[in-house]
């Protein structure tokens, strides 16, 4: 089956009606994807993404405080009063075992809610890169965007990296002649610097702001391909992968 792929390159560069009834993966490899990976991995229950800190308030009411997680980051940085920031590190299995997290993040918790409206919503990052499209391949009746949640509405040259990994092992290594403008960008993108992700992570904008923070470790973390086998899926709200 021909598969009909396109690649947005922020979270607000697309409206419900380009995700209706279509696949959905959202990339944010720096770092709010990877951090939900880890987070499941590590035994978390679920993952309610949130679109505005002012969200939290609905889910909160109705949960036991004792399994809740109120996590996220502004500008890099965790918001004051919550118990983790976005750090794909602090997500330790002693720390989230069992506990439904709320979170928050610049880009990447705004382009899942943005996609509401789409068939299926997962959740990609190098993490679990495989994983992505060996569902994508094997699980797939219509359309694939990939939506790259970028940084403050601009392009981040990493979510783009990884797009074109996918888009690149999707299509067998080989372009189609008529691939969309934004498929042919992160083709072309991964096939230059696919064998050097680990460099192009440590340099890309999005990483010095990260360094200047003092999240060294998170970048080269992020930079690991298929740690994980497994993906994140969005149901009735809440990120899981169960």
């Amino acid at each position: 089956m021909r598969l009909e792929i396109d690649v947005f390159s922020s979270s607000i560069s697309f409206n419900e009606q380009d995700v209706r009834n279509k696949t959905v993966v959202v990339v944010d490899v720096l770092r709010a994807c990877s951090t939900m990976q880890t987070a499941l991995e590590n035994g978390a229950a679920g993952i309610i993404p949130l679109a505005e800190n002012d969200d939290a308030g609905r889910y909160t009411r109705y949960l036991d405080a004792g399994s809740v997680l109120l996590c996220g980051e502004k500008d890099g940085k965790k918001v004051e009063g919550y118990q983790l920031g976005n750090s794909p590190l602090e997500f330790t299995r002693e720390v989230v075992s069992g506990k439904t997290i709320l979170l928050k993040t610049s880009n990447g918790t705004r382009a899942i809610t943005r996609s509401s409206s789409a068939a299926r919503v997962l959740v990609g990052s190098f993490l679990n890169l495989s994983a992505v499209v060996d569902m994508l391949k094997s699980d797939n009746d219509g359309d694939i965007l990939l939506i790259c949640s970028g940084w403050n509405s601009r392009l981040s040259i990493e979510d783009m990296l990884c797009a074109g990994a996918i888009t690149h092992r999707l299509f067998d290594r080989k372009l189609p002649d008529d691939a969309a403008d934004g498929v042919k960008v992160a083709f072309g993108l991964y096939e230059k610097f696919g064998a050097e992700i680990p460099a192009l992570l440590r340099e890309c904008n999005h990483a010095k702001r990260l360094r200047e923070l003092g999240y060294e470790e998170d970048i080269d973390y992020c930079g690991r391909v298929d740690l994980f086998a497994s993906v994140p899926r969005m149901h009735e709200g809440v990120l899981s992968i169960r």
